[in-house]
């Protein structure tokens, strides 16, 4: 993700995550001990209201050690307890997704079998973690235990970051397939114009959909690279004429710029398609640049991502080749060449398939503040968001960049406190399957030694989530946990028991069960 196309990947400061260990809100359980209440399972409560739907979600990036890990080369426990200290903190802010980035420049932040350990994770390329462990599994399992989506985050094409130290393993395809790759400033790139490059990068999106839980692939905005300029600022042409003549020599009749958008197309193409061949719940999201083209709406200035980047990405959401679309709108509402909800409602605008809208935002400038970022910029943005899924058929979630920006309490806790006072569902999927999930079966009982009142689940086929909902004193209140959660305590903090409990399941696309409704309990 950036902010700025020359100057994002400067070294950001690393924090101390394993001293940034927060409680999570989890709801805990006690032991099923003693006699057991009377159970009412009925028909679903028309009173119960229903839970919110909304995406929150967060970028987790490791290209520079942005994010996670801290540095490179932390032992396996330093990187495991920092991950696990991010996905708290996302829990805590009642966040639902994160977005961890395992494939930074051709390389693997899990074991891959194609492309070497990133230097990111272990301070050098081709070194797994030491002890040995898979941080993408784990990063699902902690995620999935928190109640969270875990989507893996790839880039395509980007070969070397100019913040990575020391060699390219002899694994790492600069070295096994050198004609593939080209230099470009100070960036190593894959060739999107290659065939093998094409080849070799869906391979790897559909490697980690077939081996790892994951619920969803995500791809960010760099396609063709950024351009890049010469000592007297002229811009330099990405050097692609190779890949091109040989194109034209088979018979290719397409100009240089459109056969770049083609190649990328393919792409994106390719693993939306493959990836619901293999999994259809996985989701497939992209991120592009948030302007599609300047004059589009009429009022946006600025980079066109579809000349530069070669990323004609209103075409992959005209196709429906994305289950979710998250441009980077980094502009404040009041910049009238970039305003942030002008963006949003031409992108709405043109979801001609129905697909989810989680625009991107740029919490990392809204934390350092500045002229054009009020502390209550970020909010507003989040409530315009919301004022356009009030209309219908609009934008259902948002996306932040990035977590490092979440962990300091001034911006995040502003955001909690303010706008995400519960949990919310992750908005449904309904063209990725239509069958409800087997509702659950539930009970109420008074533990013996506490006396609190205890929900007991039992999930249902095909459960993902469980949600609660409870009545005490006429107010209700919810709860979003994951299916591995069987008991939960639902007394008040007077430990009275609730009037009614209402509970259901959800799977993986967004589904909800029928409710059960339990009243009362001995």
């Amino acid at each position: 993700m950036r902010a700025d196309p020359k100057s994002w990947w400067k070294p950001f400061a690393r924090p101390r995550w394993a001293e940034l260990l927060l409680a999570s809100t989890v709801a805990t359980a006690i032991p099923a001990t003693g006699a057991t209440s009377a159970v009412a399972q009925g028909a679903p409560s028309a009173k119960a209201p229903a839970i919110p739907r909304e995406f929150r979600g967060v970028w987790v990036a490791s290209v520079a050690n942005i994010d996670w890990p801290s540095k490179p080369g932390l032992s396996s426990w330093q990187q495991q307890a920092e991950l696990i200290a991010l996905l708290d903190r996302a829990r805590a802010l009642r966040l639902n997704a994160v977005l961890l980035q395992v494939r930074p420049a051709g390389d693997a932040l899990y074991h891959s079998p194609f492309e070497p350990w990133s230097s990111y994770l272990t301070g050098v390329e081709g070194r797994a973690p030491e002890p040995y462990y898979d941080p993408l599994a784990f990063a699902v399992r902690e995620a999935h235990a928190r109640g969270l989506e875990l989507h893996a985050w790839l880039n395509p094409y980007r070969a070397r970051h100019p913040t990575m130290k020391g060699p390219n393993a002899s694994t790492h395809m600069a070295n096994t397939k050198p004609q593939w790759v080209k230099r470009y400033g100070n960036y190593l790139w894959m060739d999107p114009g290659e065939p093998g490059v094409l080849a070799h990068s869906v391979q790897v999106a559909l490697d980690v959909v077939k081996r790892y839980d994951v619920d969803g692939i995500h791809v960010d905005d760099y396609f063709y690279p950024y351009p890049e300029a010469d000592s007297n600022k002229v811009e330099v042409p990405f050097p692609d004429s190779g890949s091109y003549a040989r194109y034209r020599a088979r018979g290719g009749q397409l100009g240089v710029s459109d056969w770049r958008r083609n190649n990328v197309d393919r792409y994106v193409q390719q693993v939306y398609e493959r990836t619901k061949a293999i999994k259809p719940w996985v989701k497939v999201g992209i991120s592009p640049f948030g302007i599609w083209r300047p004059g589009y709406p009429q009022s946006v200035q600025g980079f066109d991502a579809y000349e530069k980047l070669a990323g004609d990405s209103r075409k992959w959401l005209h196709e429906g080749w994305v289950d979710y679309f998250t441009p980077q709108l980094y502009w404040p509402i009041a910049r009238p060449a970039q305003s942030y909800p002008v963006l949003l409602d031409w992108w709405i605008g043109e979801n001609l398939k129905g697909r989810h809208i989680w625009p991107g935002h740029n919490s990392s400038r809204a934390a350092n503040g500045g002229p054009e970022w009020a502390p209550d910029e970020l909010n507003n943005q989040v409530r315009a968001t919301r004022a356009t899924t009030a209309r219908g058929q609009g934008a259902t979630g948002d996306v932040f960049f990035s977590m490092k920006s979440l962990v300091p309490a001034t911006l995040a806790d502003r955001l909690t406190n303010e706008l995400f006072q519960q949990d919310a569902l992750v908005p449904a999927s309904p063209w990725l399957g239509a069958v409800r999930p087997t509702a659950p079966v539930a009970r109420l009982r008074r533990d013996p030694s506490s006396r609190e009142i205890v929900l007991l689940v039992t999930p249902g086929k095909r459960a993902r989530w469980i949600t609660v909902r409870t009545l005490h004193d006429g107010v209700w209140s919810h709860r979003v946990l994951p299916s591995s959660f069987t008991q939960l305590v639902v007394s008040d903090s007077s430990r009275r028991a609730p009037s009614r409990v209402v509970v259901s399941t959800v799977d993986r696309v967004g589904r909800e069960s029928a409710l059960v409704t339990l009243e009362g309990v001995r």
